[in-house]
């Protein structure tokens, strides 16, 4: 049940995007912003003024701030990210957390309140401006992706370098570091759960129909996203650690090649060719490439422990590949920032500082020391096969909040009245 309205591509002007969204450590494919909601009028023969006053007033501050905040919120600038960026993010995270409680309460047990109002949607990858559906469940998947975005857009503002007091290179710290880690599980954990349990309550045919900024494909790639960069800063704070072994962070980089792996092959074949969109694909591109070049630098150096001649040509091999890719993650990284909103790379550090010195130096000299031993035919013509390892960073276990409280004393005309909340399930 619940009908559709999907407003074509530009129609009405309501979809803001800005020209440039400044220094991009982590991609935020814009911000979906609610329209207005009457929820008086659909739902004022139901339920009592105090619920229909609760759940307009929960909304409406989250249309105003989304509105107010959203198209600026991804314009990021190292100055002001923790002045006024961070808390704005966290006020609207609140307002959202704040509304979901109150909002389930239309779904629970299957009430027929879920199909009485129509959630109006901006979008920003599908070339539907709008989205609209007469379903609760709509608004609860958009309230989780907006979650799970303003949640990524902490985590760049934590992952832009900021300059430091001793007069060094802008860097990251490592408490910032380690606090993206556990936004970008958090974020994952948003993700999983409108997966697994939000989107199955959509009837198929509205499935069908969601624009693709909240299609299955592309939610499962932003967590998938969320726990590749987890994965990459973990692989830089291994990096930095003089106790992790080659061995460690091998298996740290062959993880983060599956992460965007998965999240490549998610949303090959979904139409994000719309402005946000167009620009979510070369990322993930992107750092799958920028991926596999720190895993074949890292195998290649294993693979030159061997003290054998077969070894030492697999171990060149590994590194010429390493060095191809980082070459291509280079273009890719271009091409990215260069499209529509244009966006900059923030001052090398982490994982990729390290090697953007480290590939090119070490396949270099490899190549050389080996020249004499191993004609180019005798090198391996392909890279050998990257190991497999299972992969250990999963998303943080997020569930459905109960129902507010609210619900328990309000008499639903026409259907059934709240009961014991089982949306956990």
């Amino acid at each position: 049940m619940g009908c559709f309205v999907s407003t074509p591509k530009d129609s009405s002007g309501n979809r803001r995007r800005p020209g440039s969204i400044g220094e991009v450590s982590v991609y935020v494919p814009g911000l979906r912003i609610p329209k207005p909601v009457d929820f008086s009028l659909s739902l004022g023969d139901y339920l009592s003024k105090n619920i229909v006053e609760r759940l307009s007033a929960l909304r409406t501050r989250i249309v105003v701030m989304a509105g107010q905040e959203g198209p600026t919120i991804t314009r990021t600038k190292r100055k002001s990210a923790t002045q006024h960026g961070g808390s704005t993010l966290a006020d609207l995270q609140q307002a959202l957390e704040d509304y979901l409680p109150v909002l389930l309460g239309l779904v629970e047990n299957g009430s027929h309140l879920q199909y009485k109002i129509q959630f109006g949607w901006v979008n920003q990858e599908d070339d539907a401006e709008e989205t609209a559906m007469s379903n609760a469940w709509y608004e609860v998947l958009s309230v989780l992706h907006l979650m799970a975005m303003l949640s990524l857009s902490q985590a760049n503002l934590l992952l832009l370098p900021r300059a430091s007091t001793d007069g060094h290179q802008p860097k990251v710290s490592e408490e910032s570091r380690r606090a993206s880690v556990d936004i970008f599980l958090k974020a994952a954990g948003y993700l999983d759960c409108a997966v697994r349990h939000v989107l199955p309550q959509l009837p198929a045919e509205l499935r069908r129909n969601l624009p693709v900024d909240l299609a299955e494909g592309v939610l499962r790639a932003l967590c998938l996203q969320a726990l590749g960069q987890g994965v990459d800063i973990q692989l830089g704070m291994a990096i930095d650690s003089t106790k992790a072994t080659l061995a460690v962070k091998r298996r740290l980089a062959c993880e983060m090649v599956k992460y965007w792996q998965q999240a490549q092959d998610n949303i090959m074949n979904l139409p994000l060719a719309n402005g946000w969109g167009e620009k979510h694909r070369l990322f993930v591109k992107w750092k799958y490439v920028e991926a596999k070049a720190a895993a074949y630098y890292y195998h290649g150096l294993i693979l030159d422990e061997g003290n054998t001649e077969k070894s030492h040509g697999m171990a060149v091999a590994a590194l010429q590949a390493a060095d191809e890719y980082f070459k291509e993650s280079k273009k890719l990284c271009e091409a990215f920032h260069a499209a529509p909103p244009l966006s900059r790379n923030p001052p090398l550090w982490g994982t990729m500082k390290y090697l953007f010195e480290k590939i090119p130096k070490d396949t270099s000299s490899k190549v050389r020391v080996n020249r004499d031993l191993y004609t180019y035919e005798r090198i391996m013509e392909t890279a050998p096969t990257l190991p497999d390892f299972a992969l250990a960073l999963k998303p943080d276990e997020y569930q459905l909040p109960q129902v507010d409280s609210s619900w328990r004393t309000e008499n639903v005309k026409g259907g059934q009245s709240g009961a014991t909340n089982n949306l956990n399930g």
